[in-house]
C-alpha cells in the first residue's frame, strides 16, 4: 500500500487570515484560545509575539497585533474543504487530526504515477490556500508522521517500502507522538529523543510508565499492528458559511470572502465527479434599527449556469457581474453559499485546434456573463411555438430560464448556425417587424421606399387563426429591392371594402 499524507500545520491561523482583507493581512496577526496565543504569522513572530503568551503581553509586544479567536466550526470547514480536494483522486481519504490522509496505490496507473498524482494534488490545493507538508509512507500513521515532521518525504519509490518507513521513523522525534507529546519532558529526561530510541527499551516497562498508546501509536506507524480507517464522503448539497472578520460595507469586500467559499464549492463538485449548474449565495446584514427604513435580513444571489462548469475563475466571474448590479442593503456580516444542482457528466475533452463545440462553449459562456451583468430578463432568446403566423411562431424567454444543459443549448445554436449557413432552405427571415408595414403598390406590385420589389419565390399561402378571431389569410413571397437587400412582403388575400386600405405589407428582412 501507499499512503499520501497531507499535513496542515497552519490551518486555524490561515482559516481565519482568509477572511481578512489585504490591508490586513500585512499587520501582525495572532490567534487566540482560553486568553492565549495559540498561532501567529510571520509580521508578528518578529515583533516577538510567541505562541503561550497572554494576550496583553501580547499586545505589548505588537501594539497593532489583530487578534483572532480560534473557532474549531472553521477550522472543520476549511479541513472539509482539504478532504473535498482529495477525494478528486481517491475514494479512500480520512482524516487524523490536521492531517488528511489518501491511499493512493489503486489509482496511480490512472494517474500517471506518484510522482504526477503528487503534482496534482498539490495544484488541486493551490486554490484553497493552505501551506501544506505532504509524504509518503506504506502505512497512514507512518505517512501522518512524516507530514508532520518534514515536507520532503513524499517523493521516491521507497517510500512505499516498508523497511525504508521504518528507517525513517526510527531517526523521527518523539514528539509526533500523541503520547510522546504529553510525556515529552519525561521522555527528553530519559534521553529518549527519537521514535528509535523506544524500540530499545522493554515494552513492558514502557506500558506501565507512559501507557499502552504510545506503543500502540508507534506499532500502527511502523506496520506491525493493523491500522483500519474510516472513509470519508462528499455530502450530497453543498453549504457553507463564512463569518467576516471585517463588515463588508461594498461588493468587492463580498466577492474577497466569497472567492474563498467558491473554491471550497470546485472542490466539493470534484469530489462529486460532477459540475455545478448553479449556486446561490446568501448574505446576511448587520441589523439596524430603524424602524423608517427596515433593512433585510439577508440578500440572496441566484447563479446559474448555461453549461455546467467547475472551474472557479468562471465562477468568480459570474459572481463578480452579478455583485456589480447589487447594491448592499447593509454591511455584510455572514455569507453563505449552497448549491445542490450539480450535472453528473464527464469532463470535456481538451481540444488541440478550435471546433464547433469550442465555438459553442464560447457562446454559452458570453450568454452567462450577460446574464450576470444585465439581468436574466435582459438577455433573450426565442422558443418555437406551434402557429403558422409568423408574428406568433416564437416567443422570447429569459436565455436561462428553461436551459437543461449542454445538449439543449448546442441543439439551438446548430440549429440557428446551420439555418444561417445555408443548409437549411432559409425562407424565412430571422428578423421580423414588431408590426408589419403597409406598402403602396403600383400595377399591383409592392414598392419599397417608393421603389417597386422583384418577387423572387413565392407565394407561400397562410390561412390560419380562425379558432381565436385574429383570422390570417396572406400570400408570402421573397421580394429584392432595388439595392439587393431580400426582404419578406405578403399580401392580403380577404376582399377589403375600402379601395385605399393596403394589401402588401413588409413583414422582415433578411440578413
Amino acid at each position: 500500500m501507499l499512503w499520501f499524507a497531507v499535513h496542515l500545520p497552519w490551518l486555524s491561523l490561515e482559516a481565519f487570515v482568509a477572511t481578512l482583507g489585504a490591508e490586513q493581512r500585512q499587520r501582525p496577526v495572532a490567534l487566540l484560545a482560553d486568553h492565549r496565543v495559540q498561532a501567529v504569522n510571520a509580521t508578528a513572530a518578529q515583533a516577538g509575539v510567541q505562541t503561550g503568551l497572554k494576550r496583553a503581553t501580547a499586545l505589548a509586544l505588537a501594539a497593532d497585533l489583530l487578534c483572532g479567536q480560534a473557532d474549531a466550526t472553521r477550522d472543520a470547514q476549511a479541513l472539509q474543504a482539504v478532504v473535498h480536494a482529495a477525494l478528486a483522486f481517491t475514494p479512500a481519504v480520512a482524516v487524523d487530526g490536521h492531517t488528511v490522509l489518501l491511499e493512493v496505490a489503486s489509482c496511480l496507473r490512472y494517474f500517471g504515477g506518484a510522482d504526477a498524482l503528487l503534482r496534482r494534488l498539490r495544484s488541486a490545493l493551490a486554490p484553497l490556500g493552505h501551506r501544506v507538508q505532504i509524504a509518503g509512507a506504506a502505512t497512514a500513521l507512518g505517512a501522518a508522521l512524516l507530514a508532520r515532521w518534514r515536507d520532503d518525504l513524499a517523493d521516491g519509490p521507497q517510500r512505499s517500502q516498508l523497511a525504508a518507513l521504518q528507517q525513517l521513523l526510527d531517526r523521527a522525534p518523539v514528539w509526533l507522538l500523541g503520547p510522546g507529546r504529553e510525556h515529552w519532558e519525561a521522555l527528553q529526561g530519559m534521553g529518549l529523543r527519537h521514535l528509535g530510541d523506544l524500540l530499545r527499551l522493554p515494552r513492558a516497562g514502557l506500558a506501565r510508565r507512559f501507557g499502552e498508546d504510545l506503543l500502540d501509536d508507534l506499532d500502527r506507524a511502523r506496520g506491525t499492528r493493523p491500522d483500519p480507517r474510516v472513509w470519508l464522503t462528499a455530502p450530497e448539497r453543498f453549504r457553507c458559511r463564512l463569518e467576516l472578520a471585517m463588515r463588508a460595507d461594498h461588493a468587492e469586500q463580498v466577492l474577497h470572502g466569497a472567492a474563498l467559499l467558491l473554491a471550497q464549492l470546485v472542490a466539493w463538485a470534484q469530489a462529486r465527479r460532477a459540475r455545478v449548474r448553479a449556486f446561490t449565495l446568501c448574505m446576511h446584514h448587520e441589523a439596524r434599527y430603524r424602524p423608517d427604513a427596515p433593512t433585510p435580513a439577508a440578500t440572496e444571489l441566484r447563479i446559474e449556469l448555461a453549461e455546467p462548469a467547475v472551474d472557479g475563475a468562471h465562477l468568480q466571474g459570474l459572481l463578480r457581474e452579478r455583485l456589480a448590479r447589487v447594491q448592499l442593503a447593509a454591511p455584510t456580516l455572514e455569507l453563505q453559499l449552497h448549491c445542490h444542482e450539480l450535472a453528473l457528466q464527464e469532463a470535456p475533452n481538451a481540444e488541440l485546434f478550435p471546433t464547433r463545440h469550442s465555438d459553442q462553449l464560447g457562446l454559452l459562456r458570453l450568454i452567462e456573463r450577460l446574464s450576470a451583468r444585465l439581468g436574466d430578463e435582459q438577455v433573450q432568446r426565442l422558443q418555437p411555438v406551434a402557429d403558422h403566423r409568423p408574428e406568433r411562431a416564437s416567443r422570447t424567454l429569459p436565455a436561462l430560464s428553461t436551459l437543461t444543459g449542454a445538449a439543449a443549448v448546442t441543439a439551438r445554436v446548430t440549429a440557428t448556425a446551420t439555418a444561417s449557413t445555408g443548409d437549411w432552405p432559409l425562407t424565412r427571415p430571422v428578423w421580423l417587424l414588431p408590426d408589419p408595414l403597409p406598402l403602396a403598390e403600383r400595377q399591383a406590385m409592392p414598392l419599397l421606399e417608393g421603389r417597386p420589389l422583384q418577387l423572387l419565390v413565392g407565394p407561400e399561402r397562410i390561412e390560419s387563426g380562425w379558432w381565436d378571431a385574429d383570422l390570417a389569410t396572406r400570400d408570402y413571397f421573397i421580394a429584392q429591392a432595388m439595392d439587393g437587400a431580400l426582404v419578406w412582403v405578403y399580401r392580403a388575400r380577404l376582399p377589403v371594402t375600402d379601395e385605399t386600405q393596403p394589401l402588401w405589407f413588409l413583414q422582415g428582412r433578411f440578413g
